[in-house]
């Protein structure tokens, strides 16, 4: 090994160590566990000092503030290897790639068959004059009138028998289309609730965010959840999981609901103000609160079901994590009140640019 090289070996050596202390350094100040999920959050904090994460970081422990084992949670930093997420990228572009060549395939096949008719309606009008010429009449090669016919008649029935393998192309096509929209409508909705999910949220969050209007967002968490499924099993666990997403969804008309994960929903209020976001989510939660609900097979009560939530403006050019983990904070500070509550927040003053 030549002396350069070993140079360069050594100092990125030494740049992995002081990463690794420094990721150690940082599970101990903040007193989190050193384990995988914690290991990969500091990971990608240090790695990336000016991403979207140190900010998003920076943002919530302003002030001395230590984060929690919920706030990594919240900030969603996957925890297993990078070829799970990649796989799953790839497997995404490729079902967008593969819907942009079908719908171009669809357009190609449908000119053709315009193409292919107009084709085949001059042959036919042709024909058609032919027949009525004079029999006798040959051409210079001497070639019978009547035979050109046949043949005319025949490159008819080919034209014909194009048009029909081009009609079930188009029809394969376009039912390709709709499974593989279908399909990625699905990545995008909860199973369960049929509400949209947690990839359709930060999804909608983004695009509303380029147009700089209002939003607000608002996380619920049903209240005694846990207590629910011991008592009466995952299934009815399941329904009043159901039942909370058909108030959100009929409460909050015009609205962005979903479930964000487990007995967690996510709103994103747009175009609205947070006084009126605030009387939207109360009405949802009287509504769940007055609901009677029962079990199927014996009518036995389940007891009152109710929901916290935290609710919080997002300010202009806010990132999702940020906001999203104020809001959080607030479903946290209305479980702490008592539950059944719903926490209001304000959103940030943004730094005065100098």
């Amino acid at each position: 090994m030549s002396v350069a090289r070993a140079v360069r070996a050594a100092n990125a050596s030494d740049s992995t160590r002081r990463l690794y202390e420094r990721i150690g350094d940082f599970l101990f100040d903040q007193r989190l566990e050193p384990d995988p999920a914690n290991f990969t959050f500091a990971y990608h904090l240090l790695a990336d000092p000016n991403g979207p994460l140190a900010r998003a970081v920076h943002a919530l422990t302003d002030g001395g503030v230590r984060l929690t084992q919920r706030d990594i949670e919240t900030l969603n930093v996957d925890a297993k290897p990078n070829h799970d997420v990649n796989v799953k990228e790839r497997a995404e572009g490729l079902v967008a790639r593969t819907q942009m060549q079908v719908e171009g395939f669809a357009d190609m096949v449908t000119a053709m068959r315009a193409e292919t008719a107009d084709f085949g309606r001059n042959l036919a009008a042709s024909a058609e004059a032919i027949s009525r010429s004079v029999v006798e009449i040959k051409d210079e090669d001497g070639l019978a009138l009547d035979e050109v016919t046949q043949i005319t008649a025949a490159m008819l029935a080919r034209v014909r028998a194009a048009e029909a393998q081009l009609e079930n192309a188009t029809r394969e096509a376009s039912d390709l289309r709709e499974k593989l929209e279908e399909a990625r409508d699905n990545a995008r909705r909860d199973p369960l609730t049929q509400l949209p999910n947690r990839r359709a949220f930060e999804e909608a969050f983004a695009n509303k965010s380029l147009t700089r209007g209002q939003m607000c967002i608002a996380v619920c968490d049903v209240d005694h959840f846990k207590s629910v499924n011991d008592r009466f099993g995952h299934a009815v666990g399941d329904r009043v999981l159901k039942a909370i997403a058909e108030a959100l969804s009929q409460s909050c008309v015009g609205q962005l609901v979903t479930r964000y994960g487990g007995e967690e929903f996510a709103i994103l209020f747009s175009g609205t103000t947070l006084e009126r976001a605030q009387e939207t989510l109360e009405t949802a939660r009287v509504f769940v609160q007055t609901k009677r609900y029962k079990l199927r097979d014996s009518d036995e009560p389940l007891g009152e079901i109710t929901f916290s939530a935290g609710l919080t403006p997002v300010a202009e050019g806010e990132m999702h994590q940020t906001a999203f983990h104020r809001a959080d904070r607030l479903l946290y500070e209305a479980k702490n009140a008592g539950r059944n509550c719903v926490q209001i927040g304000a959103a940030p003053d943004r730094p005065s640019r100098r």
